[in-house]
């Protein structure tokens, strides 16, 4: 058994290698006798060759096109581009096309040539009879667990065309809402770094050409001049090991933070307790939480197995856990929004849809509502927040250069008031 499986995963990877589509760079004769030249993209030279004869050309070289020496890697796949695949499937299945059709077609019209060679081993595993979730099930890079759950049991119930409409339609949600909270966050990080890095050029540049000029002046200089003055000093002497020390200890805490669980949780404490971004926070992970269970048990997940998704769909430790801690209470025979409510975590809006709507059966009808409210919420809060931050950080940043300005020539100032 183990050995035919083997034969039969070596069969889907040969098949998967054939699928693969390359870049061709050709040459030839076109139907009026002149010389043509062009890129095709085919699965070998021959396959290409076909297709020029078919549009005319005489082909004389066909070559693989070759990868650059120096690159970045070329195109990724991004989260947002398995959104897009999922809504496209959606679509495709909707519209009544095959399932292995729609994969066959998005494998050879796809821009990327990464998503191409993944849709193209999914592909394999298709036509040799493996069910959809398990031929996405290797790929847990691009499609979570979430995704592989659902997916199985669309298929199970027969209705793969509805659960994928609802999938693309979460990825989407998920999507748009990962991009607002780093709007967010990213916006005042840039302004405070440029902030940070125009000050260091101002004293270790500037203010030294002032100094040089002061020391022919005799006379003390106010306290504010001489602040900045040992400001520069410190800078021109220690800079090297404060940017140094600030891009390591980045590096350091960015490698920590992704190796280690305590440090994420301990992250993710902290952030919640930010004024104003916190808030946010508590938002998005609300918003992510309601949306990833309404999604899971409108696709028929048992709600525990859902629950365990949103806990990790929620993208903040304290809710994980609090939603973990809830998970263990429904098994033991509570009421969901009884047990939201001993956690003390989860607003009493929440708690009343979530009531009303296992009264009503209707719990992910009330979960999505409550999801798009709170992400209507979290787009304000972001709008208003980028629409305070900018004069907040124009007056800071003023402040600082205008400070240096005056701080040096301030003792200029005094000097004309003596002589006057």
């Amino acid at each position: 058994m183990a050995t035919a499986t083997a034969k039969g995963q070596a069969k889907n990877k040969a098949k998967a290698k054939e699928n693969k589509v390359f870049t061709f760079t050709w040459k030839g004769i076109n139907r009026n006798g002149q010389k043509a030249s062009g890129e095709l993209k085919g699965a070998s030279a021959t396959e290409v060759r076909a297709q020029l004869k078919g549009q005319g050309i005489t082909p004389k070289s066909v070559q693989k096109k070759a990868k650059p020496l120096f690159s970045l890697g070329g195109p990724k796949i991004v989260p947002m581009d398995v959104a897009m695949l999922t809504r496209q499937i959606a679509t495709m299945l909707s519209a009544g096309v095959p399932l292995v059709t729609a994969i066959e077609l998005l494998a050879k019209s796809h821009e990327k040539e990464p998503m191409r060679n993944l849709l193209n081993t999914i592909l394999a595993d298709l036509q040799s009879g493996l069910p959809f979730w398990e031929a996405l099930k290797p790929h847990r890079r691009y499609f979570d667990d979430l995704y592989v759950d659902l997916v199985k049991a669309g298929e199970s119930s027969g209705s793969l065309d509805v659960v994928f409409d609802r999938i693309a339609l979460y990825r989407e949600k998920a999507e748009a809402l990962k991009s607002k909270i780093k709007k967010a966050m990213f916006y005042p990080a840039a302004v405070t770094i440029v902030a940070l890095v125009v000050t260091a050029i101002l004293l270790i540049k500037v203010v030294p050409q002032f100094e040089a000029i002061f020391e022919g002046f005799g006379a003390e200089l106010p306290a504010f001049t001489q602040f900045l003055i040992t400001c520069s000093e410190f800078m021109q002497a220690y800079w090297l090991y404060i940017f140094g020390g600030a891009a390591i200890g980045g590096y350091l805490f960015k490698r920590a933070h992704e190796k280690s669980q305590q440090v994420r949780d301990k992250t993710d404490i902290f952030l919640l307790k930010l004024p104003v971004f916190g808030e946010i926070l508590h938002k998005a992970a609300i918003a992510r939480f309601s949306r990833t269970l309404a999604t899971t048990f409108a696709a028929g997940v048992p709600l525990i197995d859902g629950m365990e998704s949103a806990a990790g769909a929620s993208g903040n430790a304290v809710y994980r856990d609090a939603i973990m801690d809830i998970r263990q209470e429904v098994m033991a025979g509570m009421q969901l929004n009884t047990a939201m409510h001993t956690a003390g975590l989860f607003p009493e809006m929440l708690i009343q849809m979530v009531q009303i709507g296992e009264e009503a059966g209707s719990l992910d009808d009330m979960l999505n509502k409550v999801a798009s409210i709170y992400e209507m919420q979290v787009d304000d809060a972001v709008d208003g927040l980028s629409s305070l931050i900018e004069p907040i950080m124009m007056v800071v940043i003023g402040g600082i250069v205008g400070g240096l300005i005056v701080g040096m020539y301030l003792p200029i100032f005094q000097m004309g008031d003596v002589i006057g």
